[in-house]
């Protein structure tokens, strides 16, 4: 028999401030039965569908699509919205492609899910991850949930999960239909980027028609000191049209969109993108039932991924071409069985199919006759399922637990390189193995919450997570120099073949959440997150001992002043920090409007537990922000600060950087429908090296027998001053 809340006894869990109504959330540690588009589209005047509610989330954070649009004042990254989260920060890439990191785990371990949709890695130096498909812009909502997230958030990540939400349905009340949207431009003096963000809803109280997108364009960006960074030019544009249909406390979702990239330059890699096409369809559905909320939603989505060299910052001619199919379900059952208590269950299903092969080049006899295939008929399919349990103990206490298991089965087809000669030797052995491989991946979480007061909250949490390797990390083969080179995400130079021995990696988090304010919520707020974790068969790098890498560079094993070879290797490391955030209410009256001060303070270290630091692990950085608002003027002026980077990764010989800070400036000022906003970043013209940006291999250049050759020893050095505009008319 199952249950609804008692509305007494909702009431009075209210009060205490122990949940929260179901719109108030953003994205709870799991959906309430009336949160989402559901509850947010009642009409003024509806009674409130019938709810069960979940705790308010501690070690989480949300960026708010307000929060988004800000950012493209100074960039069209939107995975730089990472950088403005607790522990968050950015491997340095491509002007639109860098990839997100919490707690000190990026890439991979930082699962990216778009409406419900995963993409997997469909570039060797993925070049075109999640969030790339994505303007901030067009960015209405990311909730990042860290390690000690209930297993009820996803599967096969080990750092964190966010779930970002694109053009959610928005309906108005009656059958009149409302338009609604906006339209604006910017421009950017620091590379001379400029674009458009368009969106727009028509709707009425049953149906919302929403379409979103953007275009943007830049040149190579200068350093603090004027050196124009080459390859660090770019052109993108994204869209998304969404149709919902809301029948009584059911709401079906059919979306399509689409990307295309003609260049973006990279200039950690040897390569750059020369082409990136992309079309998907997304369907969802959420019903509200007398035994609680049913969600649903399933995918398609297809890439196609050229690689080259973006005249004239890098010449040759090598294409290198990738194919791939993302497709997948997810269904989700949130079930009231008591008025203290509420299960969890779901099933998922992702699929992804890769092809990635280097075209022969015309008269060259390194690269040529043949085709390289690189991942040939690359497949990997996970299927997962789970179980979820919350009670509220009483007024102060809750729990979470559940156990989570996903199937991984991946295999691929075999190889061939551009000849016999060069590549037969690497090709044969790799076909002569088995391929197949099957991982069984068990994940488990426990968190247990006490809200004593309204002024103060702790959360206590332990998790389990597993992350199979990816299709790269276990079948790129060649130990030839310039298919290594090729191979590699990590902007270091260096180069890279798979292990297809590699078995998954299993990180066990444990982190503890303070959270103190004022009981009102409105002078000061005080948020404390330390967290250790212990990762067995982490999914490194080992230096590379085979044959053919020896045969590139006798030394390898030992070289530490220059470019190596590596080969993807389980270890075991840990990671431990902590994270530090607040904010207070300096003075609020008439005359001067109302100023907030806000500061974080964020720590990470991590080591592998033979002595060798963990690669790109941010140094200390915190950041201090004065926060004014007077009538319609909103203004802020921040610092960053990053300390000095000296733990680095030895088997990646990566480079030490400086600490630096660096100010900036924004102010917006809303008149009617129209917003004007205008920054400056890097007022001061600091010159300063990316600490996550790693090697800088287009500006710096040797020569050689073979021509020429980047340079070891170079970071990349950060944008230097740039004046921002925006203009956004509401309609």
């Amino acid at each position: 028999m199952t249950h609804r809340l008692s509305t007494s006894l909702l009431r009075r869990l209210q009060q205490t401030g122990c949940l929260l109504r179901p719109t108030a959330l953003a994205l709870g540690l799991g959906p309430s039965l009336a949160t989402g588009a559901l509850a947010q589209s009642q009409a003024p005047g509806e009674p409130d569908l019938p709810a069960i509610v979940v705790v308010a989330p501690t070690d989480s954070s949300t960026i708010s699509g307000e929060e988004a649009a800000q950012v493209t004042l100074f960039t069209s990254d939107t995975g730089s919205l990472f950088g403005r989260l607790p522990g968050g920060a950015t491997w340095g890439a491509g002007g639109v492609s860098s990839l997100p990191v919490v707690n000190g785990m990026g890439a991979d371990r930082v699962q990216i899910a778009i409406n419900g949709m995963i993409f997997s890695p469909a570039c060797p130096n993925e070049m075109n991850p999640p969030l790339s498909y994505l303007n901030p812009a067009m960015v209405s909502k990311v909730k990042v949930y860290t390690a000690t997230a209930p297993v009820s958030v996803g599967g096969d990540y080990t750092g964190a999960r966010a779930d970002v939400t694109l053009a959610p349905p928005a309906f108005t009340p009656g059958q009149t239909l409302t338009t609604s949207g906006s339209v604006s431009g910017f421009y950017r003096s620091n590379g001379n980027s400029y674009g458009v963000d368009l969106n727009a809803t028509v709707s009425n109280e049953d149906t919302s028609v929403t379409y979103t997108g953007g275009w943007a364009r830049a040149s190579d960006y200068t350093s603090g000191n004027g050196t124009v960074i080459k390859s660090t030019m770019y052109e993108t544009q994204n869209h998304a049209l969404s149709v919902s249909k809301k029948f009584q406390d059911q709401i079906i979702t059919f979306q399509i969109g689409g990307q295309f990239i003609p260049y973006q330059g990279f200039v950690n890699q040897y390569m750059d993108m020369t082409d990136n096409k992309s079309i998907f369809v997304n369907g969802s559905y959420e019903g509200m039932f007398d035994w609680g909320k049913l969600e649903a939603n399933t995918f398609f989505n297809r890439v196609r991924h050229t690689m080259g060299f973006i005249e004239p910052d890098k010449s040759g001619d090598m294409p290198m071409d990738t194919r791939s199919t993302d497709m997948g379900y997810a269904v989700k059952g949130t079930i009231g069985i008591s008025n203290i208590d509420i299960v969890r269950v779901g099933n998922d299903l992702y699929y992804n199919k890769l092809d990635d092969w280097w075209p022969p080049v015309d008269g060259s006899m390194m690269m040529g006759p043949n085709t390289f295939e690189n991942i040939n008929n690359g497949q990997r399919l996970r299927f997962g399922y789970y179980a979820e349990w919350e009670r509220q103990l009483n007024a102060q206490w809750s729990t979470i637990v559940g156990l989570r298991n996903d199937i991984v089965w991946m295999n691929a087809g075999d190889v061939q390189g551009y000849n016999q000669m060069m590549y037969g030797a690497n090709a044969a052995a790799f076909n002569a193995l088995n391929h197949e491989r099957t991982d069984f991946n068990i994940d488990g979480s426990a968190i247990l919450r006490y809200q004593p007061t309204n002024s103060s909250q702790y959360e206590l949490a332990f998790a389990r997570k597993t992350r199979s390797p990816n299709l790269y990390e276990r079948y790129a083969w060649s130990t030839n120099a310039m298919a290594m080179d090729m191979i590699g995400w990590f902007g270091d130079g260096n180069g890279y073949v798979g292990n297809i021995e590699l078995v998954p990696e299993k990180a066990n988090t444990v982190s503890f959440t303070a959270t103190w304010n004022d009981p009102a919520k409105k002078v000061w707020e005080l948020r404390a997150s330390p967290y250790y974790s212990y990762v067995q068969d982490y999914i490194d790098v080992q230096r590379c001992a085979l044959a053919g890498c020896l045969a590139n560079l006798p030394n390898n094993l030992t070289a530490s002043d220059t470019f190596v070879f590596l080969q993807f290797a389980n270890v075991d490391a840990w990671l431990y920090g902590v994270n530090i955030d607040g904010k207070l209410a300096l003075w609020d009256n008439s005359t001067f409007g109302q100023g907030v001060f806000r500061g974080a303070l964020n720590f990470v270290r991590g080591q592998r537990t033979d002595g060798i630091n963990l690669y790109h692990i941010m140094p200390v950085n915190a950041t201090l922000a004065l926060d004014h608002t007077l009538g319609n003027w909103t203004t802020s002026f921040e610092v960053q600060l990053v300390g000095e980077k000296t733990e680095v990764s030895q088997v990646h010989n990566e480079l030490e950087t400086a600490a630096y800070a660096l100010l900036n400036f924004r102010t917006s000022y809303q008149l009617q429908r129209l917003r004007v906003d205008f920054g400056i970043a890097n007022i001061l013209d600091t010159e300063y090296d990316l600490p996550l940006g790693g090697a800088n291999l287009v500006n710096y250049q040797v020569s050689s027998m073979m021509g020429t050759s980047s340079a070891w020893g170079y970071s990349v050095a950060g944008p230097g001053r740039s004046i921002n505009t925006r203009v956004t008319l509401n309609f």
